[in-house]
């Protein structure tokens, strides 16, 4: 499997004001907002070997900090940045075969079974804001960059299952503490804000992450050749100017 090296971290760090870098080449803006932002995440695993999963549902939150640094055209741009408490892990799928009235095959989900992994982090999203509409009233933007996490904390809940009788992928999971706290990959969205002038800004945005971190080790000695995360999530932002 193919490494990301420690530079390309660093790189990654600083895509997000790349793009939105204070070379004044349009109207110049120093608007500077803070707030706060809250939401739902749904979240599954990519696994090489594949755990069949259902969709894990986890809250998300935290402060948001943003700059806008211009306006170009009918385009304004901007860095955001938030730290963020997640609910990330997985929900593995259990499935049970049946015969239907004409002796076909059936797959229907068991509700007998259940092995569920949570994990808490701390979340560091930083992102090129780009936004499209008035100074005051609604907008819609597009956000992407980089983020960081760590973990802070791990649970599983094991339910109906004989520990006896585990298949190797189950081995290889159950009981197994997280191996790879820190966590980094990209995220981007887009969403709808509507500026106030006295009350502030609101927003609705949905925004995926994709990891390019392994939290399980995967070198060839080890049973998994991926175990990252992706997650989408849905979130409300309130923002107010300390500085117009």
């Amino acid at each position: 499997m193919i490494k990301i090296k420690p530079f390309l971290i660093a790189g990654l760090l600083l895509t997000g004001f790349t793009l939105s870098a204070t070379a004044q080449i349009g109207e110049a803006r120093s608007n500077f907002s803070v707030g706060v932002n809250g939401g739902v995440n749904l979240n599954s695993v990519s696994f090489t070997p594949t755990i069949k999963q259902n969709s894990l549902m986890g809250i998300t939150g935290g402060l948001t900090a943003r700059y806008i640094s211009e306006k170009y055209f009918a385009m304004i741009c901007g860095a955001q940045v938030e730290l963020n408490f997640s609910q990330r892990g997985w929900d593995q799928l259990f499935e049970i075969v049946s015969l239907d009235d004409n002796g076909n095959e059936v797959t229907s989900k068991d509700p007998s079974k259940t092995y569920t992994r949570k994990m808490t982090y701390i979340d560091i999203p930083f992102l090129a804001h780009l936004a499209f509409g008035r100074d005051r009233g609604l907008q819609f933007f597009i956000h992407a960059g980089p983020q960081i996490g760590f973990l802070i904390s791990e649970s599983e809940t094991i339910k109906g299952i004989d520990m006896n009788e585990l298949s190797s992928t189950q081995k290889a999971v159950y009981g197994t503490k997280i191996q790879n706290k820190f966590d980094y990959g990209i995220t981007g969205g887009g969403g709808v804000e509507l500026r106030t002038k006295k009350a502030g800004s609101f927003i609705v945005e949905g925004r995926y992450y994709f990891a390019l971190s392994d939290f399980y080790k995967t070198t060839k000695k080890d049973y998994f050749a991926r175990a990252a995360h992706g997650t989408i999530s849905i979130k409300l932002t309130y923002l107010f100017d300390l500085k117009k």
